[in-house]
């Protein structure tokens, strides 16, 4: 995978990355998408392959004003995450800079250490992204779709970053720009994909919705890495509470059955 080395702030303004904000006066019936993801369902699993695009993704374009202070580096090598070999887990630490109160001075990040902060206070920080934000809320916004379809985190994201309009207008000045996904209809972070930002290895497709779904997935990843952990102890819970409700169900017919005989005669 290629990433880029430094993330400095002549790139923040290259970018364009602003804060995320709302209007005061607006409606709140946006609209977001029900994208599939490999991870959907009872037996669903991160792709490996999304998590690596969706992490080149964030490095090289969220980075430069959100964070990940609740991800530590060290969880990039795990089998159930992005999956990447320790030597480039070790690599791709030495790109960020964190502060050492042992020190009193920053030094090169360490695998242990966690992702750094945002750069800019109103940037929020990704690390929990996907779990705080709803996709899917219903009439009235009581929540009702959320039992089909689940809160929907990662499909509001996707559904964010490719729900630019390319309409703008200045309030107080600041810019906002029109967002079909954002409640309200216009929010203050330019659009942060245009389609062909990055360049993958693997020759994956590189159009902003593809490149939406993939970050998506890993922020996922941020907000829930034990995910598949916690599908397989529900299947396992499932299946023994099944196996237990026969064991009882049979046990209490034995037990039974001479009692309800004899009331019989």
């Amino acid at each position: 995978m290629h990433f880029i080395k430094n993330l400095t702030a002549s790139a923040l303004v290259a970018l364009g990355l602003g804060a995320t904000g709302a209007l005061a006066a607006g409606a709140s019936d946006n609209y977001v998408k029900d994208y599939e993801f490999s991870f959907e369902g009872p037996f669903g699993a991160y792709d490996v392959n999304q998590l690596q695009r969706g992490l080149q993704i964030y490095t090289e374009i969220c980075a430069a004003c959100h964070g990940l202070k609740f991800v530590p580096i060290r969880t990039l090598g795990d089998e159930n995450g992005p999956s990447l070999p320790e030597e480039q887990v070790i690599e791709y630490a030495k790109q960020y800079e964190v502060f050492d109160p042992e020190l009193d001075d920053f030094r090169e990040a360490k695998p242990t250490d966690h992702f750094p902060e945002s750069n800019i206070e109103t940037a929020p920080d990704l690390s929990l992204m996907a779990k705080k934000r709803a996709g899917f809320h219903g009439p009235y916004g009581l929540g009702i779709n959320q039992f089909l379809k689940g809160m929907g985190g990662p499909e509001y994201i996707a559904s964010l970053l490719t729900g630019y309009t390319g309409e703008e207008k200045e309030q107080a000045g600041v810019i906002f720009y029109e967002n079909t996904a954002f409640p309200g209809g216009w929010i203050a972070m330019a659009p942060p994909l245009y389609g062909d930002d990055v360049e993958f290895a693997d020759g994956h497709a590189t159009d902003i919705e593809s490149l939406s779904k993939d970050v998506s997935a890993f922020l996922m990843w941020t907000a829930e890495p034990k995910m598949m952990a916690r599908k397989q102890a529900g299947f396992a819970g499932v299946v023994f509470l099944t196996l237990l409700s026969v064991l009882l169900y049979l046990t209490n017919k034995r037990l039974w059955a001479p009692v309800k005989n004899r009331v019989k005669d």
